[in-house]
C-alpha cells in the first residue's frame, strides 16, 4: 500500500518540565543524562539578574563541573559562537546549559553545532545541514517568546553582512527543556512586551504556514488566546504570577508550533531589518506582523482567518482587515512603537533588506511569496 507523501507529518520536541521550581532539577537531570563537565553559556544580564549561580551550585551538588562562557550580545554573533565552541574545547566540555533568553540559547546551539561538527558556524545555515547531532544541551529559558528552548531554530547574526543566518535542523533541538515561569520576574516592561510579541507572531505565523497541521493549529491558537490577556498584566505587573505562567506556557505553546509548521514573511522580514540595525528581534516582529498580514490574509482561507479572530476575541467580522489593524493596535498597547527604527535606512538599504529577506528560509513557508518591491511597501508601512 502506497501514501502520498503530503500525508506525512513530522513533529519533533524535547523532553520539557513546566512549573515553578523547575530550573532547579537541572542538577538531577544532567547527571541523568551523563553530563560531567558541562559549558554554561548565559549573558551578563541573566548573571546580574541571580540566575545563573544557583543553577552552577545544583549541577556542583550533583558532581559536575562547570565552565561560564556569557560574552554574549543581545544578537548572538558568529564570533561569539566560535569563542564559545573554542572555550568548550579548551575546557574538555561534554555537554551545554543554556540558562537565559534567545541570544543565550541560540548562541548555545551554535557552539554545539561547531563542537560537534567543526568548522565555521555559518557553515551551517540553511536547512538541515547539520550532518552530526550537537552535544547534550538544556536550556533554561528567562524569557517567554523566543521558543528557542523547544525549537529546531538558531539565529545567528552574521556580522560581515550584516545579516542574521537562521540554521534549522532537527539536531539543534535541546535534550531538555526547563521550563519555570519563576524565571520571567525579572524582565522589565520593554523585555516582556518585545518577548512576547515575538511568541504572538509566532503562533500567528506557524498557524498561516503553508506547512501547519492539525497538531501545529491547536499549539498555535492555544498561544494566541492567551497572549492578549497575558501580556498586558505581564507588562504592568512583572509580579503577576499568574499572568507570567500564562506567557510561559504561551511561549511554549508557540515554540513548538514554528518548530514544526515554520514561520513566514515577519520573521524573514525581522532577520534582515535586525540583522541590518542590531536592532531587538521582538520589537521587528511586532511592527511588521501587521503589514505583512495585511498582505498575507489575501491567501489565507476565511474559515481560517475566522478561527484566527475567533482566538484574538475579534467578533465583529470582516477579518481581513481587522486582524491586521488589531495587531497594530495591541503591539502600540504593550509599548513597541513603529517607525523608531527607519531614521538611518536609506532607499538601497530598504531594497537590500528586501533582497536579503526574499532568500530568507522562513519565505518558504509563507502563505504566498512576495517580490521583492512588494517586501520593500511591507518595510515602508511598517516603519513610517
Amino acid at each position: 500500500m502506497t501514501h502520498a507523501l503530503e500525508e506525512l507529518r513530522k513533529f519533533v520536541a524535547p523532553e520539557i518540565l513546566f512549573g515553578n521550581g523547575a530550573r532547579e532539577l537541572c542538577g538531577a537531570y544532567a547527571e541523568r543524562i551523563g553530563m560531567r563537565r558541562v559549558l554554561v553559556v548565559t549573558d551578563p544580564g541573566v548573571v546580574a539578574a541571580g540566575w545563573v549561580a544557583p543553577v552552577l551550585d545544583d549541577l556542583s551538588a550533583h558532581g559536575i563541573e562547570t565552565l561560564v562562557f556569557s560574552d554574549i550580545a543581545p544578537n548572538p554573533r558568529s564570533a561569539q559562537v566560535m569563542n564559545g565552541a573554542l572555550a568548550y574545547s579548551r575546557g574538555e566540555c561534554d555537554a551545554i546549559v543554556a540558562v537565559g533568553g534567545g541570544s543565550p540559547m541560540d548562541c548555545a546551539k551554535g557552539i554545539g553545532v561547531v563542537a560537534s561538527n567543526g568548522g565555521h558556524v555559518l557553515d551551517y545555515a540553511g536547512v538541515d545541514r547539520v550532518e552530526v547531532p550537537m552535544p547534550p544541551l538544556i536550556c533554561i529559558p528567562t524569557t517567554a517568546g523566543t521558543g528557542a528552548d523547544v525549537s529546531q531554530f538558531a539565529i545567528i547574526t552574521d556580522e560581515a553582512h550584516r545579516a542574521k543566518a537562521g540554521l534549522i535542523s532537527k539536531s539543534l533541538v535541546p535534550d531538555l527543556a526547563l521550563v519555570d515561569p519563576d524565571m520571567l520576574t525579572t524582565m522589565d516592561a520593554t523585555l516582556t512586551a518585545a518577548t512576547g510579541m515575538d511568541a504572538l507572531v509566532h503562533a500567528v505565523e506557524a498557524f498561516v504556514s503553508n506547512a501547519s497541521w492539525e497538531m501545529t493549529d491547536n499549539l498555535a491558537l492555544a498561544a494566541i488566546r492567551r497572549i492578549p490577556q497575558a501580556l498586558p498584566a505581564c507588562c504592568s505587573d512583572p509580579d503577576d504570577k499568574a499572568s507570567r505562567r500564562a506567557m510561559a506556557l504561551a511561549s511554549l505553546d508557540a515554540g513548538l508550533a514554528f518548530s514544526n509548521a515554520s514561520l513566514g514573511a515577519v520573521h524573514a522580514l525581522a532577520h534582515a531589518l535586525g540583522g541590518r540595525l542590531d536592532a531587538a528581534h521582538g520589537e521587528c516582529n511586532a511592527v511588521l506582523l501587521g503589514p505583512v498580514m495585511a498582505r498575507n490574509f489575501k491567501h489565507v482561507p476565511k474559515e481560517r482567518l475566522a478561527l484566527l479572530a475567533e482566538a484574538l476575541g475579534i467578533r465583529d467580522g470582516e477579518e481581513t482587515e481587522r486582524i491586521p489593524a488589531w495587531f497594530n493596535e495591541f503591539r502600540s498597547s504593550v509599548g513597541i512603537v513603529a517607525g523608531s527604527g527607519k531614521t538611518d535606512l536609506s532607499d538601497d538599504e530598504f531594497i537590500r533588506i528586501a533582497r536579503t529577506a526574499s532568500v530568507d528560509a522562513c519565505m518558504a513557508t509563507n502563505p504566498f511569496r512576495p517580490g521583492v518591491d512588494e517586501l520593500v511597501e511591507i518595510l515602508h508601512d511598517a516603519l513610517d
